[in-house]
């Protein structure tokens, strides 16, 4: 590690570490692109960050779907895994770790992991009898089961009854110091809605799950016991902490604590349960701090129903990456949609928001400000100061809070309320040059009253470009070099210095006389 990483403040978050059962569909996308968004964010502030994403490739469900697959379980999780990875570059994510639950130094970390756990008196042997689903991975409470004991999750696929002998965690031993933990730190769940959820059900008193398997080949042995594997769950969650072992570095938890805890754990509310009280519990055993948030977002609908191969409604994210974009799937996914709540892709109000928003309102504004700064100021920037500019000019006013105003809903992971505060500058922008007709001025002589309108305009869109680099990188970064800045929003090792947000997201700090580029679209108008 270097000395700047040693020097600057942390921030660890992840992903989900997902299931390899098939090729990443839109929901993985949507959690991944927050992820990114808070990590860009948070690289702004200056710090020292790392995403962590990556896949959980043990199980029963896997071995089955490679065998029907006709591969070796290996085989198939290096064609899925590969497929993700693919996915994360069309989409723009800067991952700092991709951790694969088959690689070899995980193996070493949850071998560790469990024996502290072992040693710690929380693992016992015992028997489990009940109604088990493959696709989930889990045991389920036959009164959550639909008819001929359905799993309510995949209704069509019949659970298992199973009678084996496994390996147990206590969960139940950890019962008060979960709640206390809730209470006192209420942040540690959410949003609200989800904290609620879980406050019920671990009301009902935590029973002790099991965390191994028999008759399965495809995950790690028990240590100690061969004749076990080690429950998916159990492997997969520990796969958050190999990642943050440095390459090269030996893989244990003395070397993964120096990025602890983590600062956020961003995932689908469906494995709610396992990371709030499962994982905690585990970290408790374990002697390891507690994450400092989970955060359950909403289901993605199309059109306003559930998608599925079945109702041939599925959306596919490789697709809409190729056809518009990473930039224009981030912005509608995170600025359409409240984060936390459920959330809607229509295809008409998709190209309707990005037309609107980035070719029309910020584009259009950059492109005939930067042509009438070009024609009336010789090719570069006003010759004004933003303190030459009243503090009654519009602009300006909204433009010195909207940095923290953004700031604070990024904070909150409130991505959709950051773009609707940026948008909100924007379009007054638009309305001010309308209003003051700079050409009309130029055509009066009015040199001083015509710069002064161009660099408020300029200056604004520069903030709005700033705010959205977390969204919108590949835009920003056109957006900063057509007006002279030699800003690059993917140089994830400089951004923090060159364009730290305290400076950044305030407004004022065009420079003068700076040359700018030929304005050229940023954003092409979108066809259905």
């Amino acid at each position: 590690m270097n000395q700047m990483d040693v020097k600057r403040e942390k921030f660890t978050l992840t992903t989900p570490l997902y299931y390899v059962n098939a090729l990443p569909h839109i929901g993985s996308a949507y959690t991944t692109m927050a992820a990114d968004a808070s990590a860009r964010f948070q690289r702004l502030q200056g710090k020292s960050v790392r995403l962590v994403t990556g896949t959980d490739e043990h199980g029963q469900k896997i071995q089955r779907t490679a065998q029907e697959a006709g591969r070796s379980p290996q085989e198939y999780c290096d064609e899925i895994a590969t497929g993700f990875d693919r996915l994360w570059q069309k989409l723009d994510i800067q991952y700092d770790r991709f951790i694969r639950t088959t690689d070899p130094r995980h193996e070493i970390l949850v071998k560790e992991f469990f024996q502290r756990v072992w040693d710690a008196g929380d693992i016992y042997l015992g028997r489990q009898t009940g109604w088990y689903c493959v696709s989930c991975e889990e045991f389920k409470d036959e009164r959550e089961l639909l008819e001929e004991h359905y799993c309510p999750i995949h209704p069509n696929k019949q659970t298992e009854w199973r009678d084996e002998e496994n390996y147990f965690f206590r969960l139940s031993k950890y019962q008060s110091q979960l709640e206390d933990l809730y209470a006192q730190h209420p942040e540690f769940i959410q949003p609200e809605m989800r904290r609620n959820e879980v406050l019920n059900f671990v009301k009902q008193g935590l029973q002790d799950f099991s965390i191994s398997r028999v008759n399965l080949d495809w995950g790690f042995p028990v240590p100690g016991d061969p004749s076990h594997t080690l429950y998916v769950w159990f492997d997969a969650l520990l796969g958050y902490i190999t990642a943050l072992v440095e390459p090269g570095e030996e893989p244990n938890l003395e070397n993964a604590a120096q990025w602890l805890p983590f600062d956020l754990h961003l995932i689908g509310k469906d494995i709610l349960r396992f990371h709030v009280v499962y994982w905690p519990a585990m970290l408790m055993s374990a002697q390891l701090p507690l994450p400092k948030c989970v955060f359950g977002h909403g289901f993605l609908t199309k059109d306003g129903q559930k998608m599925g191969k079945s109702l041939g409604n599925t959306l596919d994210p490789y697709q809409l990456a190729d056809r518009y974009g990473a930039d224009a799937v981030r912005y509608y996914f995170l600025k359409e949609i409240e984060f936390g709540r459920d959330g809607d892709f229509n295809h008409t109000r998709f190209i309707n928001t990005l037309n609107a928003d980035l070719a029309n309102d910020l584009g259009n504004l950059l492109n005939r400000s930067l042509n009438m700064s070009r024609k009336y100021c010789n090719g570069k920037l006003p010759n004004i100061a933003a303190e030459d500019i009243a503090d009654s000019n519009p602009l300006k006013q909204m433009g010195q809070q909207v940095g923290e105003k953004v700031k604070k809903a990024y904070q909150q992971l409130g991505y959709s309320e950051a773009c609707q505060a940026i948008l909100e500058l924007v379009r007054t922008g638009n309305k001010y040059i309308d209003e003051q007709e700079p050409w009309t001025l130029y055509k009066q002589k009015q040199q001083a009253a015509v710069e002064e309108i161009l660099y408020a305009v300029l200056e604004s869109v520069r903030v709005a470009a700033y705010l959205l680099s977390p969204v919108v990188p590949q835009l920003s970064t056109k957006i900063y070099q057509q007006l002279g800045w030699a800003v690059n929003f993917e140089d994830q090792a400089a951004i923090g210095e060159k364009a730290p947000y305290s400076v950044h997201s305030r407004w004022g700090i065009l420079p003068a006389n700076q040359p700018i580029e030929k304005p050229q679209p940023v954003f092409r108008r979108l066809e259905e």
